[in-house]
């Protein structure tokens, strides 16, 4: 038998570091008298997450300025790395904590290096959110959490509920575990443990919303999660709207990619196509060159009286160089002799501006899950552009309607055929797509967030 001693030393110094712990644990909601304005229940305080440029998350940043609209008090976290809305930076509500990006070492596309850093990337992400969430911040009522990503998004987001009495909510954009599998492979090891655990912390969340009913019914009938799971569909913020013709003008005319080319859009010689991506697996753009490269082909030989084409793609990403390398390629071979590419990154309202300025958009968005929708589309129909995209998943017809707003395609021959029949001719077809598009104008984002997130969070009735 121990000596008391003996134990009674060590004892004492288990029970100081445990109080230690204790002590230097976060602050919890409704006990932390220093956060004296979040006491009033009308002005809620309310966590918003993403593992992510915040500056290229519209969803994230249209959350939080809904938020602050309805009073609510909002700590938007995520990386600065792009310019956030103006409207973020100027509102009072909201006050935006930038994450420290994990180190240059630890980012990699390579699969087997991603195998071998992923884990310590995660940890690093890990302590910076647990530091951001914890301690950079105020408790709060709700956490809104974006997925994807998930690792280790949702493990910090549900300790730090449980340790602050936070209510979690995760909105859903796609599945983290399928879009992880684009990089790795469906059977991957790490993609399998990324669903495991996607799955299990997704149970023990408050409530859901998701961007289309299509997921909604996979998280309610495939992954058995509990109400409320409510889908939230994505509308464009007010930047995005349909420009009148001296308004087109005037942002044709000043914009350096649409400037050279003035004379032949305005009279109709030339149509401008525009296609927003973060150059991700999950868009094909050799599909787009393959379609324009034919289209070429047809306007000069078959069809000259098809117009040219100005394409200009707007974004950021890894595989943007490889992209700009084709180009160049195929303009040297001559087979692009009718069509002209341009890339740009722009501001959110020049972006806008240049949607409300062309004659049609595309999407290459191919849906992992099959079950997301694209933001990009959104946009474009929330400026009266018509679109034309892939259509092989299931969630398409939720957002574009066949023949009324735009129209599908699952290849590059189809995607030249549509092309060709909108731009020939009249343009009768593409005038009623247009709109059709237009129509869709008129339901905002305020429509849909109110009644459904703003309900949710207690801020509207």
């Amino acid at each position: 038998m121990l000596d008391p001693q003996q134990w009674l030393p060590l004892l004492v110094v288990v029970f100081t570091i445990i109080t230690i712990i204790l002590l230097s644990l976060p602050s919890t909601y409704g006990a932390d008298i220093r956060f004296k304005r979040d006491g009033n229940p009308s002005n809620p305080r309310v966590q918003v997450l993403v593992l992510g440029d915040i500056g290229r998350s519209p969803r994230i940043q249209y959350h939080a300025l809904s938020i602050a609209k309805h009073g609510g008090l909002v700590d938007l976290i995520g990386y600065t790395n792009s310019e956030i809305h103006p409207r973020i930076r100027s509102d009072s509500n909201i006050t935006v904590h930038g994450l420290a990006p994990a180190p240059d070492i630890l980012r990699t596309n390579n699969k087997w290096l991603f195998s071998l850093f992923a884990p310590l990337k995660v940890l690093f992400q890990a302590s910076s959110l647990y530091y951001a969430l914890g301690y950079r911040t105020p408790p709060a009522k709700w956490l809104l959490v974006q997925n994807p990503p998930t690792i280790p998004t949702l493990l910090i987001a549900q300790a730090i509920c449980f340790i602050r009495n936070t209510h979690l909510v995760i909105d859903w954009h796609n599945f983290g575990y399928s879009i992880l599998g684009l990089k790795l492979g469906s059977t991957h090891p790490l993609v399998r443990l990324s669903r495991l655990l996607e799955r299990t912390f997704a149970a023990k969340a408050t409530a859901h919303l998701a961007v289309s009913n299509a997921m909604v019914r996979v998280l309610k009938e495939s992954w058995g999660l509990r109400d409320p799971v409510l889908p939230l569909h994505d509308r464009p913020c007010p930047d995005f709207q349909p420009l009148d013709e001296s308004q087109r003008t005037e942002f044709l005319t000043r914009c350096p990619e649409t400037a050279p080319f003035i004379p032949k859009i305005l009279s109709s010689k030339m149509n401008l196509l525009v296609s927003s991506t973060s150059w991700t697996p999950d868009e094909d753009f050799s599909l787009l060159l393959e379609a324009l490269v034919s289209y070429s082909e047809l306007a000069t030989r078959a069809q000259p009286r098809l117009p040219e084409i100005l394409a200009i793609i707007t974004g950021k990403g890894p595989q943007k160089e490889s992209f700009l390398s084709s180009i160049g390629a195929l303009t040297n071979a001559g087979k692009l002799s009718r069509v002209h590419i341009r890339t740009a990154w722009l501001s959110v309202e020049d972006y806008a501006k240049l949607l409300g300025s062309a004659d049609l958009g595309v999407s290459l968005h191919t849906s992992s899950s099959g079950v997301d929708l694209p933001m990009k589309v959104v946009d474009m129909l929330g400026c009266g552009l018509p679109v034309v995209g892939w259509d092989r998943f299931e969630a398409w017809p939720e957002l574009v309607r066949e023949g009324i707003n735009g129209c599908g395609f699952h290849s590059s021959e189809g995607l030249c055929t549509a092309l060709a029949n909108l731009f020939g001719g009249q343009k009768q077809q593409l005038r009623r797509l247009r709109q059709g598009a237009l129509l869709e104008v008129q339901r905002t984002w305020d429509d849909e967030w109110d009644p459904v997130a703003g309900k949710l969070l207690g801020l509207c009735t």
